[in-house]
């Protein structure tokens, strides 16, 4: 049994929903399906010039939801980048926490690693989202993560030659 770790990966698992509804509502408001601007999909065939089934479906459902098509690609590049820094460092993140955990390491060390981990990338996306540029959440969650990292990985390494020796 590993609850502390199930516990932080159903919470990171919720925090990857959201951010993926993030991005859906956003390309729905920018009716911009692949890539991230305009530029992106210059080269891909106008999916709405003669329209498949889905296609039509899709927009007219977006159309329904976000009746005028917005032109920030910024706001959407933000939170694709949200949504992609979340995906590329909880999952390290996560295995930090689980093998800890099986390894029975202290529980204030899993608790330290899950909970920290899981600030961090709510800090981060915040930050990302919000503002364009460096940002106060986007440091923190930068620093918080490379902590875990850090700490995660070290433990690791010492619980592991533990078990070996």
């Amino acid at each position: 049994m590993i609850p502390i770790s199930t516990l932080f990966i159903g919470l990171n698992g919720l925090i990857a929903l959201l951010l993926t509804y993030i991005v859906v509502m956003e390309r729905t408001r920018t009716r911009l399906w692949h890539g991230e601007s305009k530029e992106d999909v210059a080269i891909q065939r106008d999916p709405l010039i003669n329209p498949n089934v889905v296609a039509a479906t899709v927009e007219k459902l977006a159309t329904k939801i976000i009746p005028d098509k917005v032109e920030d690609y910024g706001a959407l590049q933000r939170k694709v980048r949200a949504h992609g820094n979340f995906a590329e460092y909880v999952p390290l993140g996560l295995l930090f926490v689980i093998a800890l955990e099986l390894m029975h390491s202290p529980n204030w060390l899993i608790w330290l690693e899950g909970g920290v981990l899981t600030v961090a990338r709510i800090a981060h996306a915040w930050g990302l989202i919000t503002t364009y540029g460096p940002s106060i959440g986007r440091a923190t969650g930068f620093y918080l993560t490379l902590f875990v990292y850090i700490i995660g990985s070290l433990a690791c390494v010492y619980y592991g030659i533990q078990g070996v020796i």
